[in-house]
Formats: structure tokens, sequence, C-alpha cells
């Protein structure tokens, strides 16, 4: 629902609909945003996803950031969705980008469910979510789905210190493509090419594969612009590195330290 206004659930239902994808075959994830959460607007927003979808169950329903702004009660929106989970119109429960603390609040509302994922920035870059997140997910056995695992395509080997983001992309304002900030993953980027060459693989492929091999609950969700870079995601799977590159790789990404004060 978050991504263009719905217009993303509105082209997944249609792609599911012109293949004749058994429903049963694919599994479904969306998002309520933030602002969604008094509780009758959870079942309102459960109902368009379903509609836009073309679909009578939604396998996994996400809340795409905490309420922040307006304040919903925490159990409120939470028991909602609990009530859609027992009347069958989502199967399973997700929090996006919830601080420990709030995944905890957030667990101490729901009596007949628990929260089945959690899906927060992790990369090689960014690896905060060790310190906190990865240890809970892994504790109670959450599903955790990194976004943004390719840094915003800093490890995919598309952009070079010389060749960064132009100004009207809109990741050029991230601070992973802040100039200082490139130059210290920038040599990640050439030991990802260099193993990879190794595998027959790309730098985002080992970069990705890194993360599958950290935890057994970890399922990468990488963006994809074109067909070509859903192949290339694709082929993160199904082979591993061996323990060396991996702990080569791992020594490398834990001696970059970013800074997110870029214009202050």
């Amino acid at each position: 629902m978050v991504y263009g206004r719905g217009r993303s659930e509105e082209y997944l239902g249609k792609a599911l609909k012109d293949l004749g994808v058994k429903r049963d075959g694919v599994v479904i994830a969306t998002k309520i945003p933030g602002d969604f959460l008094a509780y009758d607007d959870v079942f309102r927003a459960v109902d368009k996803s379903l509609k836009r979808l073309g679909v009578k169950y939604i396998d996994l329903m996400q809340i795409h950031w905490p309420p922040c702004w307006h304040n919903h009660p925490t159990c409120e929106y939470m028991k909602a969705l609990e009530r859609l989970v027992y009347l069958g119109k989502i199967m399973y429960i997700g929090l996006s980008d919830y601080p420990v603390e709030l995944v905890e609040a957030a667990r101490q509302c729901l009596s007949t469910t628990d929260i089945a994922s959690l899906q927060f920035r992790y990369n090689l870059i960014e690896r905060q979510a060790e310190k906190e997140l990865i240890p809970y997910a892994e504790k109670h056995e959450m599903t955790i789905l990194p976004w943004s695992p390719l840094a915003k395509g800093v490890l995919t080997d598309k952009y070079t210190p010389e060749n960064l983001p132009e100004f009207q992309d809109v990741r050029s304002g991230d601070p992973v493509f802040y100039l200082d900030n490139f130059k210290k993953a920038w040599r990640l980027v050439k030991e990802l090419k260099y193993i990879g060459e190794k595998y027959g693989k790309t730098p985002a492929q080992v970069a990705l594969n890194w993360l599958i091999m950290y935890s057994p609950l970890i399922v990468p969700i990488p963006g994809a612009k074109k067909p070509e870079h859903v192949i290339d995601n694709a082929g993160a799977v199904d082979w591993r590195l061996s323990y060396d590159d991996w702990r080569r790789i791992d020594e490398i990404s834990k001696e970059i330290k970013i800074t997110y004060v870029t214009w202050y």
C-alpha cells in the first residue's frame, strides 16, 4: 500500500492475475503506513489492499513505521491487526523500522498471535542492527527483512567516487553517497568485485549472499528497477561464500565507520 499510494499493489495484483499464478504459490507482503493506524483505519486499509491485490487474504501485513505523528495507541492498532488475523484476512503481522523497545510494547498487546517479522535497514556498510535488532529477532525466531541490503546501490559497483548519483536522483542525498562515506566504502566494493570474480558472481550477489549467511532468518529485500536487476538479485542464492571469503568481507566491512552528519 505504501509505495505509489497503492499503485505497487495494483501492479502486483494485475501481474498475478495475468500470469495465472496460484494464490498458494506466492507469499504476499505489504504495508500499512504509520498514518493509517487508528483502529477503524486499519480495517479500511487492509480492505483496500485486498481489493487492489485481488486476493482474499494477505500473508504478511507490516506496519511501515510507528505512528509518531498521529499518536495512535500501540495496543489499539495491534488489536485491530490481531482481529484481522483471527478473521483470516491476514496471516502474519510484521513491523518495519521499530526499535526493540517498541517491538516489545507491540508484542505485549497481542493475545493470540505474535510478531512474525522485523524489517529494518541493514547492509555491509550500515550494521547497527547487529547490536540489538538482529539478536532480538533471532532470540524470538522472527524473520529478518533487511531493506536497503545493497546500501542504495553503493555495493553494486554501479557508482565510483568520480561517478556518484546525480543531484536529481533521490539517492544523492543519502548519507551513504556522501563523498567521505563513499570513499570509506569503496575499498569494500572493490573487494566484493574481486571475490565475486572467483565465483562468477556480481558484487551485489556477493553482498546479498554475505547477509544470507549471517543468519538463517535473514531474507534481504533488494530493490529492482529493471528485469535484469531481478535476475541479478536472484543470483545471490543457491550458493555460499567460503568461510574465509565471508570473514574477509566481514573484516573490511567492520572497518567502515560512516557519519550521518553530512550537512549540519
